[in-house]
């Protein structure tokens, strides 16, 4: 495969937050390599955080899994907003701006933050081990495979999940970036481009590529699935909100609350059926099904291990593409928090390899 550097849009370096704004890496993040600030974070708190501790937390599906699984009342402290946000990009700017407390993603965010200074720490992780997001093709492009996308415009959101998902599943058919044209989106803008034919393909996931297809598969939209796997799905905060007693230990309390309140809507889908996707997401009942029967059991590994030689992986697949400066992302995990997710479910929810 020819150097992934070879194309032009790798070597601009960019990271497109929210309203579009685009922010060059070279002028926020040295040209050789970034590494996590070392500095320790102390010992996690034990306790329940003190009274008044609030956290604004942009976890959107937690939100709604909470109530009906009957752990709201488990909180000890106060969340004063749900913002509806999830795309990285976005994160990182409530993070910058202090209007966001903890959110979770993908694990490429953590990434692109360190790389413009912006201090943050993932404090727990979910791994999955099924393709998360599928390509799918503007109306009429007739492309209905991957080796298809040579020559091609693709939906490219470096930032995001979807932008790793491109460049993995470009690397692995073998396509360089200089046989495709890669058009730098904001993942909420993906679906408007592939109606407007502006780009040919772009990865989506459900239930989004539910509702596209139904509406456009007439007019020769397609899925195309690879076997790219996106691994992590992680929850993070700003390491100012990691320093803070209080909110460190309101994280604590939160994290294994995420993690039941996955395992209870995996338990539950009937419910979480109609509660996400019907009610909150707008699918139909029968669209909701086949989605959830598409998915896997939720994983929360015991060790970090391989999230961390993940992340590497990522990290440095997007320096070959000069996307971001050299990462090392160890310090990107705090591991304070290491194997808390995995103890509050069942063992079968445990990854233990």
């Amino acid at each position: 495969m020819p150097p992934l550097n070879s194309a032009p849009l790798a070597r601009r370096s960019f990271l497109t937050l929210a309203g579009g704004a685009l922010v060059s890496l070279s002028a926020c993040a040295p040209a050789t390599q970034n590494a996590a600030s070392e500095k320790p974070l102390g010992k996690l708190p034990t306790g329940d955080p003190p009274p008044g501790t609030r956290l604004t937390i942009a976890v959107r599906t937690a939100r709604l899994q909470l109530g009906p699984a009957g752990l709201a009342k488990e909180l000890k402290f106060t969340v004063p907003e749900w913002p509806n946000l999830s795309a990285g990009p976005d994160i990182i700017q409530g993070f910058r701006a202090h209007s966001i407390d903890l959110a979770g993603n993908a694990g490429i965010p953590p990434i692109q933050a360190e790389a413009i200074g912006v201090g943050a720490k993932i404090v727990a992780v979910q791994e999955r081990h099924h393709p998360t997001y599928v390509f799918a093709t503007a109306p009429g492009s007739g492309i209905r495979e991957v080796s298809g996308f040579r020559g091609r415009k693709i939906a490219f959101s470096q930032g995001q999940a979807q932008g790793v998902v491109v460049l993995r599943a470009l690397k692995k058919a073998g396509i360089g970036y200089q046989d495709v044209e890669l058009v730098p989106l904001p993942s909420t803008q993906f679906l408007t481009a592939l109606q407007s034919k502006q780009v040919d393909v772009a990865p989506l996931s459900e239930p989004t590529l539910t509702k596209y297809l139904s509406q456009y598969a007439k007019d020769g939209a397609r899925p195309v699935r690879t076997d790219v796997v996106d691994l992590l799905s992680v929850l993070w905060a700003p390491t100012s909100v990691l320093e803070d007693e209080a909110k460190a230990a309101a994280v604590r309390n939160f994290v294994p609350l995420w993690a039941r309140g996955q395992v209870w809507a995996w338990e539950n889908t009937d419910e979480w059926i109609d509660t996400y996707y019907v009610k909150d997401q707008g699918v139909t009942r029968a669209d909701g099904e086949r989605i959830v029967k598409s998915l896997r059991k939720p994983r929360f590994p015991v060790s970090w291990d391989r999230a961390i030689a993940w992340e590497q992986e990522t990290a440095d697949l997007l320096t070959e593409g000069g996307f971001v400066p050299r990462t090392e992302v160890t310090d990107l995990f705090d591991r304070r928090f290491e194997g808390l997710a995995a103890k509050a479910v069942p063992a079968a929810y445990q990854e233990t390899r």
